[in-house]
């Protein structure tokens, strides 16, 4: 499996990605925005990263897909959706700072959403962002996802709670 938009691939981790994901993942900024991104990012986590992945693309029943953000071979970030379940999904994603306001990101939103509707046959993918992470909800305004509302102490970070905004995009 594998979309182009533009310059960038959407395609499966593979071995040999440990050290772009690294040098793209590793950094504050990116921490900030996510939930579930360690900072520091270590080469082992990378590995792990990688190897969980593809048995996630062997197995039958697949509850989440992740996919590398691709150019000219380097991962310079990456895009998944969790929560399979039924008619519905959630999308999820992150960029190397060095990419960030390129509309890189609105174009992989666009590229997965129109994947998850046409080929898995779901009907809702949302996305949560952190309330100060605006640039993230922008992506996914531009990616035809509407806001739905604001879901308060919706996510722990750094052992305090969060609110986070909720968009959907349906079919």
């Amino acid at each position: 499996m594998e979309f182009k938009f533009g310059p960038y691939r959407l395609r499966p981790f593979r071995r040999g990605d440990e050290p772009s994901i690294v040098e793209n993942i590793n950094d504050r900024k990116v921490e900030r925005y996510t939930l579930n991104i360690p900072y520091p990012y270590t080469l082992e986590g990378a590995r792990g990263w990688v190897d969980f992945n593809r048995k996630l693309e062997r197995s039958k029943e697949r509850t989440q897909l992740n996919l590398a953000i691709d150019l000219d071979g380097a991962v310079i970030g990456g895009i998944g959706l969790s929560a399979m379940n039924g008619h519905r999904a959630e999308i999820g994603y992150w960029l190397g700072v060095k990419y960030w306001g390129r509309g890189i990101v609105s174009g992989a939103v666009k590229t997965l959403t129109r994947y998850a509707f046409n080929e898995l046959k779901l009907r809702r993918v949302y996305g949560k962002v952190f309330v100060v992470n605006k640039a993230s909800a922008r992506v996914l305004q531009k990616a035809g996802y509407k806001y739905e509302g604001r879901l308060v102490k919706d996510a722990v970070k750094h052992g305090r709670p969060v609110d986070g905004l909720l968009f959907a995009k349906t079919r």
